[in-house]
């Protein structure tokens, strides 16, 4: 039975990573922080077939001793602070912890078993201020966010440990990906959650930020198994995983209103307070090499990835209400 440690397990990405590595008959430990604020909402229909262990970015003795206890043969780090936005607010935290905490993983599994395969959650949003359009491997990066800036340095700092020390370590340079176990300060999940609000009548009105901002938005279960592809590839290699099509923040508010049949003029108000103070206008990713190398492909489409998270928001409202 094939071992895999997942850092940032109760996460949207890590849940549905484990879900998918469950199925193939692994045995999942899942690394979480010991605080008072932790949930496990996203992996509460799994819990009692994972193994839940403690350990923190921030401390790579923790993680020392987590990976000579458990002895994976995979490790998936999707643990950062993941928010864009609260990378402005708190930029020194998550250099901390996306930036540095690639670092400590690494640096454990190289003095623990240097033979673990590693995969790192690299994102589209190190590519920030496009240098060319679409977005491939070789495109240079220019982040425009903190959380970008972050990313860019476990990026690199990947690829340093696997020429260095010949180490099995790997990257997925991923587009935005959403479902519905998206957190509510996502805009992908706000809006959906805000379309069924104003539907059943719980809010007239929806703010959101820049409307024309364009990216290149996937179902997250697919990207989880690309995460997984790249690790059972020959040669550790960085690989952009993207579904190569752009839409915009304003385009998704309309494939979701309409899905319930509302106007989405009627009840968007563009708001300066959600504008973040350096702007990424346009992702779109090719993923050529992924389709060529692993023969990864995307199996939802835009459009209906809409309407799966606002069908989503409608059943979880109802059985939140069912006896209200």
């Amino acid at each position: 039975m094939p071992r895999a440690l997942i850092t940032g397990i109760t996460g949207q990405d890590g849940s549905h990573l484990a879900d998918f590595l469950l199925e193939r008959g692994y045995d999942v430990i899942g690394m979480v922080r010991r605080t008072s604020t932790v949930t496990f909402d996203r992996i509460h229909h799994i819990q009692d077939r994972l193994t839940l262990v403690p350990g923190d970015m921030l401390d790579e003795v923790s993680l020392i001793h987590l990976i000579r206890e458990h002895r994976p043969d995979e490790v998936y780090n999707l643990a950062a602070q993941s928010f864009v936005e609260t990378s402005w607010s708190q930029p020194v935290f998550t250099g901390e912890v996306t930036a540095l905490g690639v670092t400590r993983v690494l640096d454990a599994i190289r003095i623990v078993d240097p033979s673990i395969r590693f995969y790192q959650a690299s994102s589209s949003e190190m590519f920030g201020k496009v240098q060319e359009v679409p977005q491939r491997e070789t495109t240079s990066f220019y982040p425009r966010s903190p959380y970008g800036v972050a990313k860019i340095y476990g990026h690199w700092i990947t690829v340093n440990y696997r020429e260095s020390y010949g180490m099995f370590a790997a990257s997925g340079i991923l587009f935005n990906h959403e479902g519905p176990r998206r957190g509510l300060e996502f805009v992908t999940r706000k809006i959906a959650n805000g379309v069924v609000r104003i539907k059943m009548g719980r809010a007239t009105e929806l703010r959101l930020g820049n409307l024309d901002s364009r990216r290149d938005w996937g179902w997250a279960p697919d990207y989880v198994r690309a995460m997984w592809m790249i690790l059972q590839h020959d040669e550790p290699d960085d690989f952009v995983i993207a579904t190569g099509e752009t839409h915009s923040v304003r385009e998704f508010c309309r494939v979701a209103f309409e899905h319930v049949g509302l106007d989405w003029e009627e009840h968007v108000v563009q708001d300066k307070r959600y504008m973040r103070p350096a702007e990424v206008d346009q992702l779109v990713g090719d993923a050529d090499k992924a389709r060529r190398i692993l023969g990864w492909e995307p199996s939802v489409r835009f459009e209906e990835l809409v309407r799966l998270m606002v069908d989503a928001e409608l059943a979880r409202y109802q059985q939140e209400h069912c006896c209200s």
